[in-house]
């Protein structure tokens, strides 16, 4: 008896969510460096930010250079790195110039691996909004699970600096070996050539067409940085606010790691449902929970009361969920399979803006108190979702401006 070697499509989304966990399996792990090395604020935001310094290139190049060069050429690469990204942090536990290169090369990892992994997956899967909730699901639950896991290890295992990464050491080995055979396409079952030439050479870093269009910068772009500041929010801010600094634990920051990835992780069949319909009634919930949740967070940190905490985590992590698989489907509607990767990667930017947020909180918070930081940006998402749901209601086709051979491309694969 042989054994049927899974759909090309879950191999790929593997490969997402080993890469997934080994970028966020570091985020509870900065309280145990914290306690263990004495480090300060300025160390622990430094060491998240050289992730993200080196995600924002690595993004900006990968989806263009998949585009031109196949899918595969830089996901399979970079996926086999991940791993040794998180080598790096076992072998220089208590060394930071280790550490900030193990978070380097996990941020160039992730941005090689989002979006043309994405557009891999959509590649793979014959349009329609279940590529955009596959790649979503992946994305979640690499993210979900890798701090989750952390935590619990760096809580009540051995060894709290090294043991936490031990199991994205195989699981990374794993989706490597299962990525290996996948064919490079750019539609399902036809397989993909670089097409040399000067057409290709004059056009190859030219602007996607998507990228010009009303729909994606007034609906799309506006909503992308909800995707990881509501979370960034609810598995980093929310846990310091509401708890002291000698009681805050990785444990409680797993917990709410766990609650704000299951409700983003448990909505999204209901948001692949928006998607299909109307992607911007997917988006216009997304941010409304993000304000929903900035709300009942801003209660809780004037406690501060962990139970409302809480709450306010789980309506965040729902507008996580809605806001990245309405946003991922529509602008895979606004590209053609020549350039999704450069426009899924664009929107992954986008998206990774909002790890900022708990930057400009701490600036904020100068100014209008800790919970007046999150009535400010309660505020501000439920103003957006006015604004978008006018918008709506103006009746704008989905893809104003855009050229109709966009349009077409996914008509065209089925």
């Amino acid at each position: 008896m042989t054994l049927r070697a899974p759909a090309a499509w879950i191999r790929v989304a593997l490969a997402m969510f080993a890469v997934g966990w080994g970028a966020n399996q570091f985020s509870p792990m900065l309280i145990v460096y914290r306690h263990a090395l004495g480090l300060g604020s300025a160390e622990i935001a430094g060491l998240f930010a050289i992730y993200a310094a080196a995600l924002i290139p690595g993004l900006l190049a990968g989806g263009p250079l998949s585009d031109r060069f196949g899918r595969r050429a830089c996901v399979l690469p970079f996926a086999a790195l991940s791993p040794v990204a998180t080598l790096l942090l076992i072998l220089g536990p208590r060394d930071l110039a280790l550490l900030a290169a193990g978070r380097a090369l996990a941020g160039v990892c992730s941005g090689m691996v989002f979006g043309p992994a994405t557009a891999w997956v959509q590649d793979l899967s014959g349009g329609s909004a279940l590529s955009a909730r596959r790649a979503a699901l992946a994305l979640s639950a690499g993210f979900g699970l890798g701090p989750i896991v952390a935590a619990a290890l760096a809580q009540w295992a051995a060894h709290p600096l090294v043991v936490p990464y031990l199991p994205h050491l195989v699981l990374g080995v794993v989706a490597v070996a299962a990525v290996w055979t996948v064919p490079d396409v750019r539609r399902a079952g036809a397989p993909f050539t670089p097409q040399p030439g000067p057409a290709t050479t004059t056009r190859r870093w030219a602007v996607p067409a998507a990228l010009r269009t009303r729909a994606f910068w007034l609906t799309v772009a506006p909503a992308a940085p909800f995707v990881f500041g509501s979370v960034s929010m609810a598995i980093v801010v929310l846990p310091e606010e509401v708890t002291s600094a000698s009681t805050l634990s990785a444990a409680f920051a797993g917990l709410m790691t766990v609650l704000a990835f299951a409700a983003g992780i448990g909505v999204q069949p209901v948001a692949r449902i928006l998607a299909e319909r109307n992607d911007r009634l997917g988006i216009l919930a997304g941010t409304g929970a993000a304000a929903a949740g900035a709300a009942v967070s801003a209660v809780a940190v004037a406690g501060p009361d962990r139970m409302l905490a809480g709450l306010g985590a789980v309506l965040l992590g729902l507008a996580y969920g809605l806001c990245l698989v309405c946003g991922l489907h529509q602008a895979e509607q606004l590209s053609g399979p020549a350039d999704r990767g450069a426009v899924l990667s664009c929107y992954y930017v986008l998206a990774y803006l909002g790890f900022s947020v708990p930057y400009v909180m701490t600036g904020l918070n100068e100014v209008f108190g800790k919970p007046g930081t999150f009535a400010v940006l309660a505020v501000a998402a439920a103003v957006l979702t006015g604004l978008l749901a006018i918008g709506a209601a103006r009746g704008r086709p989905a893809a104003t401006g855009e050229p109709q051979a966009a349009h077409t491309w996914d008509h065209a694969r089925s």
